[in-house]
């Protein structure tokens, strides 16, 4: 059976069962436990500093420097591996991204510094194909209906191993097994991944696929961004993650504490329903943009959730609300961020729908890489070298927060509608 898909006619072996392609929603879910596995060894070395900071003869500051070299090669090869999957398809292209993450976590392992900084490098080269790859399984292998839902289901499996590579992996590391293992064990899953998405990814015939040099693959990209719909795609879905990503996963265990005065464990359990309520935000706005057929009213409505928590949060006395509510529905109406993901892919054509799944990973993560930095800049600030308390978090993080979501919602506005009900004729 032949069908037109982003990367041109697709020859494909499984058979199709009401508009799903079996041997793509395999790969997809196959997919997802490579894009499960980045997001927990992203994370991981948060809950080892003392043991990489001994092993490697570094201080502090230069672990955490190694650490980040994770971001570099990400927010670069989230344009390599969309351009990639669009040239070459997903048979190959996604198993050499595992490939990648496999030899850089078993490099990270060995305990020099030197490896460490490539291995760390080679990790976010890999892990840069996870999620694109995913979305790109999921647009070959689920109906239009139904991309929104997979879109969000992918995010919900990334956030999960977040999770689970601090409150999972902590306890490994501190009782089961030695750190150095963590990682050459991670290493031989991610290459059991490798082969499962080789035996299970489809082959695809891309022969009508435009010939030329290797740089030529980047061209799909002059056409998503040369569409002014991408950047506002872009521009709202990045600026819905800042505050969870930044505000929340980042001073939001401060702000409790500092700000607000509650015990460590207490500030983490607290902290931790943000994401939890990103993991189960995500899919099910995804689904509901989906079975409504309209983007836009949901986005809006998960913008709207997330500015009355952030307003709740902020300025109303401490523990006036339930625990661990605001929190979590913060975090649900965060899982709006990924409906723009969809839209990209909608408003773009259909053979460089990989490059704008890359090219939004691109703009997003940069986003947060700059935004980062520039947040404890202006609290330290604003502190004056002096202890962080709840009007600096409030008047400094608050009002960012608050202004990033208000932006969001401005810019969503001019987004054109891409769902099938607003296709459908009057």
């Amino acid at each position: 059976m032949s069908v037109q898909t982003m990367s041109g006619p697709v020859a494909i072996r499984a058979s199709r069962i009401s508009g799903f392609h079996v041997a793509f929603v395999t790969a997809w879910a196959i997919c997802l436990i490579f894009y499960f596995l980045q997001y927990a060894v992203r994370s991981a070395p948060s809950v080892m500093i003392p043991e990489l900071t001994q092993a490697y003869g570094l201080t502090t500051l230069g672990v955490s420097s190694v650490i980040g070299l994770y971001y570099y090669t990400y927010s670069t090869f989230a344009l390599v591996s969309g351009a990639a999957l669009d040239r070459w398809g997903a048979k190959y292209t996604i198993p050499t991204g595992i490939f990648f993450l496999a030899v850089g976590l078993i490099m990270f392992g060995v305990g020099s510094a030197e490896l460490a900084y490539v291995g760390r490098l080679l990790q976010g080269a890999g892990a840069a194909f996870a999620f694109v790859g995913a979305v790109y399984l999921a647009t070959h292998g689920f109906p239009a209906r139904y991309l929104a839902t997979a879109i969000g289901f992918t995010q919900m499996m990334g956030m999960l191993g977040g999770s689970a590579g601090q409150f999972g992996v902590a306890p490994l590391v501190h009782g089961v097994m030695s750190w150095q293992e963590f990682w050459f064990y991670s290493g031989a899953i991610a290459l059991v991944v490798m082969i499962a998405m080789l035996i299970a990814t489809p082959r695809q015939d891309l022969s009508e696929q435009p010939k030329g040099s290797a740089w030529s693959m980047f061209s799909p990209l002059k056409v998503v961004l040369s569409n002014p719909q991408s950047y506002l795609c872009g521009l709202s879905s990045g600026l819905l993650f800042l505050p969870t990503t930044v505000g929340g996963m980042i001073w939001g265990v401060a702000f409790l504490r500092q700000g607000w005065h509650i015990d460590y464990a207490e500030a983490v359990n607290r902290a931790s329903m943000i994401p939890l309520g990103w993991v189960i935000g995500s899919p099910v706005l995804g689904y509901l943009a989906d079975h409504y057929g309209r983007r836009k009213p949901v986005l809006f409505a998960g913008i709207a959730l997330m500015l009355v928590c952030a307003l709740a949060i902020l300025y109303l006395p401490p523990n006036s609300l339930p625990a661990y509510l605001p929190g979590f529905l913060f975090g649900f109406g965060s899982g709006a961020a990924m409906i723009p993901y969809s839209m990209i892919k909608e408003v773009n054509p259909d053979e460089v729908k990989g490059s704008a799944t890359g090219a939004m990973n691109f703009m997003v993560f940069v986003m947060s890489a700059f935004a980062a930095p520039a947040a404890g800049w202006v609290l330290q600030k604003l502190a004056g070298g002096g202890d962080l308390t709840l009007d600096i978090f409030t008047k400094g993080g608050g009002t960012a927060v608050i202004v990033a979501i208000v932006l969001s919602a401005i810019v969503a506005v001019f987004l054109k509608e891409t769902g099938f009900a607003a296709r459908k004729p009057q």
